[in-house]
């Protein structure tokens, strides 16, 4: 296929992805959304509060152009990377996915520009306060890397 066709494809297809799917999974939760969410994992795993599982994956970059490979790279991958953050709910719904800016080549970085954070501060996150061992909490909260209960 030519280069021009499959990137034409490509673009119909993420449109047709868009229009199908768009207004029910590539939006931010609701208040309910989050309720549900709080009992899900509070009847499964005992936690309450948890909105999802946060992280950040390495996609190596083979054809990352020779100029933008060392703001790319870092020392324990094999070479040029994009990081992707993503936000996962139990159910593997998606709810945040962002790709690190150049030069941010580890996930503190990502989490410090991405707008999962920018919302936090800015008092735009979704408001689903809880209650754990007696005490309030006005926002819910993801896990992180090597944090995962066992029983996940």
């Amino acid at each position: 296929m030519a280069e021009k066709t499959t990137r034409d494809s490509l673009e119909h297809f993420c449109g047709g992805i868009i229009d199908v799917y768009g207004a029910r999974y590539l939006r931010t939760p609701t208040w309910e959304d989050l309720q549900k969410i709080y009992e899900v994992h509070n009847a499964k795993h005992g936690l309450p509060g948890m909105i999802g599982s946060i992280d950040c994956m390495h996609w190596r970059w083979d054809n990352c152009p020779t100029a933008w490979r060392g703001q790319h790279t870092r020392g324990d991958q094999k070479g040029p990377t994009i990081i992707l953050q993503a936000v996962a709910s139990q159910d593997l719904w998606v709810w945040s996915a962002y790709f690190g800016v150049v030069g941010s080549c580890n996930d503190i970085n990502v989490f410090e520009q991405s707008p999962l954070l920018e919302e936090w501060i800015s008092g735009k996150a979704p408001k689903a306060s809880f209650y754990a061992n007696g005490n309030y909490y006005p926002h819910g909260y993801y896990l992180s890397d090597g944090i995962y209960p066992s029983i996940l």
